[in-house]
This record gives structure tokens, sequence and C-alpha cells, in this order.
């Protein structure tokens, strides 16, 4: 485990794979942490330097007090990178994090040579469906829509056939920072790149589980069908975090992906 602090911000990231290899960054969703990616990790790792990192508001980073704006985040991934000297790479994201994804191909185009996101979209939920997760939170603790979002997290069948996976990431979503939790739920609520995202030039794979009922395909299909030449791909029978209930599959398409378009 590794910490640095950024624009005031403790952050916790993590290395794996070899020095000086090709880079590829792993941003997490809502209430998770980097945790999320070691599945893919395991097996990027051989190929790639991977870098993943806890969000703010989220695992072992600081939780700064307020609303967290989506160039809150892209500023913190930004001054991450540089820190550690990583210049180009590649990256991923899934739901918030392919919306910060999405961002930092915006503000920082030079710096990528391919961009996956997974299970996102240029404008997620609404204003009022925001509002009433935060203000559920804040009054009644994450407890009080656990269950639920095990729900839109995971397929039927990851539900019914790996019950004590789903207590585990369960227990991981209770641990979170209820603040933190909050603070991103207003960067989703705030953030819409509709009008935006067409200008990403960076060679982009789009994913989304076939049983997602957070970002449904056709919300996924329709950020693909903003971006020119993106790639779309389903995955079957997953939900909204392919990276833990397929890290496998997951792994290959994004491997393969890099290797077409000259990313190691």
């Amino acid at each position: 485990m590794s910490f640095v602090r950024i624009n005031g911000v403790l952050l916790h990231y993590r290395l794996a794979g070899p020095a000086g290899a090709p880079v590829v960054a792993l941003v997490n969703s809502l209430g998770t942490d980097a945790r999320i990616w070691d599945g893919v990790i395991a097996q990027l790792s051989s190929r790639y330097r991977v870098l993943s990192y806890d969000k703010r508001g989220h695992g072992l980073s600081d939780t700064p007090p307020g609303d967290y704006a989506l160039a809150d985040h892209v500023d913190d991934l930004l001054g991450l990178l540089d820190h550690l000297g990583l210049q180009r790479l590649a990256l991923a994201g899934v739901s918030v994090g392919g919306l910060i994804a999405q961002g930092f191909a915006l503000r920082a185009p030079d710096r990528l040579t391919a961009l996956v996101l997974c299970d996102t979209a240029a404008k997620v939920g609404d204003t009022d469906g925001w509002n009433a997760r935060i203000d559920a939170v804040s009054k009644h603790g994450l407890g009080s829509i656990a269950d639920a979002v095990m729900v839109r997290w995971f397929s039927p069948g990851f539900l019914e056939q790996r019950p004590d996976d789903v207590a585990g990431w369960r227990n991981l979503f209770m641990r979170s920072d209820p603040a933190g939790y909050a603070a991103t739920c207003a960067t989703l609520r705030d953030t819409d790149l509709t009008d935006e995202i067409d200008a990403i030039a960076t060679p982009t794979l789009v994913l989304v589980g076939e049983a997602d009922l957070s970002t449904p395909v056709e919300l996924v299909r329709a950020c693909a069908d903003a971006i020119a030449g993106a790639r779309f791909e389903i995955l079957p029978g997953v939900g909204h975090i392919p990276s833990i209930e397929q890290p496998a599959a997951l792994a290959a398409l994004i491997e393969h992906f890099l290797g077409e378009n000259s990313h190691g």
C-alpha cells in the first residue's frame, strides 16, 4: 500500500506489474475501493504497469468535506499520475469511475493511448434520484440502501450462486464512508457530459453487463454511439461491476483492445 497527498487529499494507490511497462490506470465505482479490480490486475500485470487507487471519499483515501465535482476527481487522478511520473497511459473506469475517465479524456487527451468505459454513461441517473439517495444515506446510513445496492450491482445468477461473495462485497460497502459516498453521489447528480463526449477522439472500448440495472445496456450503448469509432461489447449474464463477476473475461477484452491500439 502507498499513500500520497494530492490537492490536499490523501490518496491510497497501488502499483502492480513491471516498472517501465505500458501503464494502465483503473478507477473504481461508487461505494467500492481499488480491490474490485484485483482479478483484472492479476491478468494484466504480467504485461502492464497497473495503477489502481481509491478515489477521494472511498477506501483508505481521505474524505474531504463538501460535494465532489467531476473536476475534483479528474484533478486527483492527474495529480497522482504526475506524482508517479506516468505520462502516457490507457485508462479504464467503471460506473462513476467511467465518468471520471470520460472527464479525463476530455481534459487531457494527449495523455491517453486508449480508453475503456465499463457500465457508465455521459449522464447517470437524475437529480431527484441522487438527492433521495444522498438524503437516505445522510439520515439513515448505508445500511438503509445496502440490500438494494447489491441487487443493482450484481446479476441474479451471481446473487443466487455466490451468496458468500455477495456478503463480502456488502461488508465492503457497509464499511465505506457515508460522507464520501454522499459526496460522490453529488458528482453523479451534477455531471452531464452528453453534449461533450463526441469530442473524445481516444480509441475507446465501451462495455456493459447484460444484467446491469444501474446503467442498463441501452444507456451504455448510447454512450458508445456518441464517441466516434467506439467499440461496444455486452458481457452476457453480468451485472454492474464486471471486474467482480467476470474479471478474466473483462481483462481479456481490455488486453485485446489495448493490443489492437498499440498499447504494449
